[in-house]
């Protein structure tokens, strides 16, 4: 055996081809009969809070187990931020007692895209209810807005 020869090396394959990204879902063309997107105008705090009023249902975007959950919930705008009530022990209770949450609730028409959604961002307080008549059932959740964000599509 020859201890000056040396091995020549083995050649290195080329890379593989990045194959083209598949289109998503959201990369849909948009429709001829709306070419024109809504555009998202900024609200005051203000006018946010008064569309917020305005609706039944929000969404209430929490987490379990560092996995986010959003719930739709009724709701009523109060001084002093959003309420709802959740039944005793729920997860919703347990998961939101003294954490940062968000709440969401908008008013979107589905033929041209215009209306309205704000989020309000805060710290939610978990208190008993009040009512007599249904002791340790229900607890009202308050959220106190630290942070108001609406927007308008228009």
């Amino acid at each position: 055996m020859n201890r000056d020869h040396v091995p020549s090396p083995r050649p290195v394959p080329s890379p593989r081809p990045v194959p083209s990204p598949r289109p998503v879902p959201h990369d849909r063309p948009v429709p001829a009969d709306r070419p024109d997107l809504p555009e998202l105008r900024e609200l005051d705090r203000k006018r946010s809070l008064e569309l917020l009023a305005r609706a039944d249902v929000g969404r209430v975007v929490y987490t379990v187990d560092a996995l986010p959950a959003v719930l739709p919930v009724p709701f009523r705008l109060a001084p002093g931020g959003v309420l709802l009530s959740a039944p005793a022990g729920s997860e919703l209770a347990r998961a939101v007692d003294g954490a940062v949450i968000a709440f969401e609730a908008d008013e979107v028409d589905g033929r041209d895209g215009s209306g309205w959604f704000v989020t309000v961002l805060g710290r939610a307080q978990v208190r008993p209810a009040t009512r007599a008549a249904d002791p340790g059932g229900t607890v009202r959740i308050r959220i106190r807005p630290e942070l108001v964000i609406g927007r308008c599509l228009a």
